[in-house]
């Protein structure tokens, strides 16, 4: 994975330095042109002033060192075009030639300091890309007898990662158990709260044998740690998480989910939609302790070919620039569901025409497919669409069968 982001730059910088190597030659015309008008104007119209215009404009799309050559050869015209005039020494075309040696070096600066702010920005994003992989650990598009696509979309453009959690994780008795969550707040300040739910679903998820005791551990170790991670300082207000555990087995009909606050996930079954309502919901991680006994699973059929849909508030809470919330349940009806992959480009494409730009909140979605065939648990590292945020494979990409 590390290998195919550093490609992706590679081949980046390579078209940026070739796109800046072909537009040069529109501050170099402008140069020529602006050179040979004032030569061949009267003397009392001068025209060297406007050769800033070409430094500036190359600092649109090249570096410092570029810009600094083309104001070089802008500073070079307009003492030809001086010499030329038999005025060199002229206050007049002294003035000239300092005040455009000024701006060239301001621009070369500006032009400088961005460039810095750029590779600032790019090594943020490559460390987050980093954490991102190392916290959320990409499911497997393969699991048991699961197919599972996902997505991520930071509210904070530059960090790709926020307080949005979802895991997926092989159990001891042929199940698979799923969490998908919401850490109060968004960005990097609730980074540390969403790595202790994980960390404990990941470590509980293979050792306890019933969902209830999955997530009394879940609730443990959210209280004990909760305190110690939490952005108090910044955010003083009450930390909790929401969370939708799953336990769905590999040979049974019935799965058991425990909705710890979240909205509830929505099931797809020969293109009708069901939003699954807890009928035994418990309080979010971290608003108090409960015994195992407290938490009842509920039940609910899932057959092959069914599709799960799990999702943050994020998703149903994105606004459009009308204020209208993002209707997900009414628009998965309408998408094909031929693979998790295919309905979840439908939903990323259709949520950002939706809202315009991006999410003002981080969002989450997580889809799983049942399907007849069992697979082995090999983790897989899906591909970067775009540098803001990560898709799976595309559809048209081989899949495991």
């Amino acid at each position: 994975m590390g290998d195919v982001g550093v490609r992706r730059v590679s081949v980046d910088r390579l078209v940026e330095q070739s796109s800046g190597r072909e537009l040069v030659a529109i501050p170099l015309a402008l140069i020529v042109v602006i050179t040979v008008v004032d030569i061949h104007s009267p003397t009392d119209i001068h025209l060297g002033p406007l050769l800033v215009i070409a430094p500036a404009l190359t600092a649109s799309f090249a570096g410092p060192r570029l810009t600094a050559a083309v104001g070089a050869l802008a500073v070079a015209a307009q003492v030809f075009i001086a010499v030329f005039h038999g005025g060199l020494t002229t206050a007049n075309h002294i003035a000239q030639i300092i005040a455009l040696c000024v701006l060239s070096s301001l621009v070369v600066f500006v032009c400088h300091v961005q460039e810095r702010r750029a590779r600032e920005l790019s090594r943020a994003r490559s460390v987050a890309e980093t954490a991102q992989r190392v916290l959320l650990r990409p499911p497997p598009r393969r699991i048991g007898p699961l197919r599972v696509a996902w997505l991520y979309l930071a509210a904070e453009d530059e960090t790709q990662i926020g307080g949005d959690l979802f895991a997926v994780a092989r159990a001891q008795d042929a199940s698979t158990r799923v969490i998908i969550g919401d850490v109060r707040g968004k960005g990097l300040a609730s980074i540390g709260e969403a790595s202790v739910v994980l960390g404990a679903f990941r470590e509980g998820a293979p050792r306890y044998a019933t969902l209830p005791e999955l997530v009394a551990a879940l609730e443990v170790s959210v209280g004990r740690d909760l305190d110690d991670v939490a952005d108090t300082r910044d955010d003083p207000g009450e930390h909790f998480i929401t969370a939708l555990v799953l336990d769905i087995p590999d040979d049974d009909t019935q799965i058991e989910l425990i909705n710890c606050g979240h909205p509830p996930p929505l099931l797809l079954r020969d293109q009708k939609v069901t939003v699954l309502q807890a009928r035994h919901p418990v309080p979010p991680l971290g608003m108090c302790s409960l015994p195992a006994s407290s938490h009842r699973p509920d039940s609910f059929g899932f057959e092959v070919g069914d599709v799960l849909l799990l999702y943050t508030d994020g998703v149903i809470e994105a606004r459009s620039p009308a204020g209208a919330f993002y209707p997900l349940a009414e628009r998965v009806a309408a998408f094909p569901t031929s693979s998790p992959d295919t309905l979840l480009h439908h939903i990323h494409d259709d949520l950002l025409a939706h809202v315009g730009d991006r999410p003002a909140d981080d969002a989450a979605l997580l889809i799983i497919e049942l399907t007849a065939s069992h697979h082995l648990h090999r983790p897989h590292f899906t591909r970067t669409v775009d540098g803001h945020h990560r898709l799976p494979k595309s559809p048209s990409q081989p899949t495991d069968h």
